[in-house]
């Protein structure tokens, strides 16, 4: 073999300095993506959140440090032990309305992970591998376009439930406002949120049922 030209490797250096600008920075995000496993918005956007909460707990504790130590300890509490166990049951019940298994990869006999029956599985024959497939996706869109507003509902009623319960009396005298208000309008949102999911499950699965055609 030859040995390299002389003032190879000087080139190649001096190259290396005159590198763009553009070029060096996509090298350095992408060495911080490897290392951190995300671009470096996430991080700011990350410390931002943390400065954020960290802002409002000092407030917090500032003016009423027990009652929020309570309140977190007995949200945790009230979360674990009681919220915890009655979403899982659920949502454990929502598989079995749609047929869907409740562990994935974990399938009955004559089934496929998603529910739907396989090709020669317990129909006589078989049945149309195509039908099947958009049966069982149709089970499964169902069960997350149910999930979503249910979810968003409950956020909404552990959020203001001081109000929805009319636990807070001083609301009236702090804002000349009827608190009754708040229970209807919040199931007026639950409708609105799952009135929206229902539309958008609708309208995905005409698109799919008219690519299909």
């Amino acid at each position: 073999m030859s040995a390299p030209a002389p003032g190879a490797r000087p080139h190649r250096q001096g190259a290396d300095r005159h590198r763009p600008r553009a070029r060096r920075l996509r090298t350095w995000a992408d060495r911080f993506r490897t290392l951190y496993g995300a671009p470096p918005a996430h991080l700011l956007v990350l410390l931002a959140s943390f400065a954020v909460c960290g802002y409002a707990g000092v407030r917090l504790l500032a003016r009423d440090g027990a009652d929020v130590a309570k309140w977190v300890v007995g949200a945790a509490l009230v979360h674990d032990l009681v919220l915890l166990p009655l979403y899982a049951c659920a949502d454990w019940a929502l598989h079995k309305a749609l047929r869907l298994p409740v562990r994935p990869g974990r399938s009955e006999p004559g089934r496929t992970d998603t529910g739907g029956s396989v090709p020669g599985g317990n129909e006589p024959g078989g049945s149309d591998h195509g039908r099947t497939g958009r049966s069982a996706a149709l089970r499964l869109a169902v069960l997350h376009h149910v999930r979503v507003p249910a979810l968003l509902s409950l956020l909404l009623l552990l959020v203001y439930w001081p109000l929805i319960s009319g636990a807070r009396t001083h609301y009236r005298a702090g804002t000349d406002l009827d608190p009754g208000v708040f229970p209807g309008r919040w199931l007026l949102l639950t409708a609105a949120l799952f009135a929206a999911s229902a539309a958008v499950l609708a309208l995905r699965w005409w698109r799919t049922l008219r690519r299909a055609r």
